[in-house]
């Protein structure tokens, strides 16, 4: 009998390096988040959505020229096709929860297209420009549609975010709501080697194709345990329903061992940095709306920061925390929040994926196997 080395598995991958990238670093212990050599405290004061995606696509800040060129290769491209407009009109209103939607809209965007596996590195930027460019337009278009409501076609003249809340709304957002959605997209474009973006590269290791790839990673990021967080940080909020709740609501939750949405990160032992950012747009959106929603957030923070339980394991509140309340304030409903992020993280998924398609090899590890061993075949009239 052959006998095996002792081997080190590592659960859920956690340590293991697996690739090396361009696109982002996260230096947990220190609390810093990078984007392609540059702080995510730099970007957030001044970065637009646009530019982060063609510094990730063509790893380098576009200058005014490029920039334009960009923006206008990305609105002229928002239309969806009409098969998947039917595809979204026939979803059932009250069952599909808009993740599965986005999902099935995005893998039929490839149905349009003759040269869909094709994986050249010019093919790849031309999909990945009307990918991005469709999303929000899906996205709104579903949300109106299962409300009964006009489905709102995009416009050329609007940038990316304020875009998608005219289409959601059906009417121009005010200066601070697409500052704030703006923010919430650069801050969210990518981070490392998270489980979607994992699930993308794996996907296009195969060499198949970025239509596939992507409709990977949003399969993966629909989880509660990854993108489905923040749906789940806001019904904890309305849950709680008033700030002189907290303490009282904590200490129960807290005593039934129930998770506490948006706390804690497998790789930050300090403050999310990107948090800080988010805190500050939602306290922003707060003074005009309803202020409950963000005092709420900012009590439940200060409790967790004095539970002994939480300083001893550093956790802290992680970006979901903040991204609740702010895009409830932007009239997003919760239900929706996944395929917000998603708006945003595709970006990076496609940075990530270009990547990998410039230096592929096929991504294929190991399992123990712990099962049964010398079984022998017993006929079924004898089991």
């Amino acid at each position: 009998m052959v006998v095996e080395a002792q081997v080190q598995v590592h659960a859920g991958l956690e340590g293991v390096v697996v690739a090396q990238t361009r696109m982002s670093k996260v230096i947990g212990e220190e609390g810093r988040l990078i984007y392609a050599g540059y702080d995510i405290h730099d970007l957030a004061e001044h970065a637009t959505f646009e530019e982060v995606a063609y510094m990730f696509w063509y790893c380098c800040l576009p200058n005014r020229r490029q920039l334009v060129s960009f923006e206008d290769s990305l609105r002229s491209r928002r239309n969806i096709p009409f098969h998947v407009m039917d595809l979204i009109r026939s979803a059932p209103t009250t069952q599909s929860h808009p993740m599965s939607v986005l999902r099935t809209a995005v893998s039929a965007l490839a149905l349009g297209d003759p040269g869909s596996n094709d994986i050249s590195q010019a093919s790849n930027l031309r999909r990945a420009a009307d990918i991005t460019a469709k999303i929000p337009t899906i996205v709104a278009a579903h949300d109106r549609n299962r409300k009964g409501l006009e489905v709102i076609g995009p416009r050329e003249d609007l940038d990316h975010a304020s875009n998608f809340l005219y289409m959601l709304h059906g009417r121009m957002p005010s200066e601070v709501e697409s500052r704030a959605l703006n923010l919430y997209l650069v801050l969210l474009a990518d981070h490392e080697f998270n489980a979607s973006t994992f699930s993308a590269r794996v996907t296009a290791s195969t060499q198949s194709d970025i239509f596939s790839a992507i409709t990977s990673a949003l399969g993966t990021l629909k989880g509660p345990a990854h993108g489905g967080a923040a749906e789940q940080t806001m019904l904890q909020i309305l849950e709680i329903g008033d700030p002189d709740n907290v303490e009282a609501w904590y200490r129960a939750a807290r005593a039934q061992g129930k998770r506490i949405y948006g706390m804690g990160h497998r790789v930050y032992k300090t403050q999310d940095p990107r948090a800080v950012h988010l805190q500050r747009a939602t306290a922003q959106l707060a003074e005009l709306g309803d202020p409950r929603w963000y005092q709420i957030a900012l009590k439940l923070e200060q409790v967790a920061r004095e539970d002994p339980y939480m300083i001893e394991r550093k956790i802290y509140c992680n970006v979901d925390f903040y991204s609740a309340p702010l895009l409830y304030y932007l009239g997003i409903e919760p239900d929706l929040f996944t395929c917000i992020f998603a708006m945003a993280r595709v970006v990076g998924w496609i940075g990530h994926l270009l990547e990998q398609y410039a230096d592929n090899r096929l991504i294929r590890p190991r399992s123990e196997y712990v099962g049964p061993a010398e079984l022998r075949w017993v006929p079924i009239d004898e089991r």
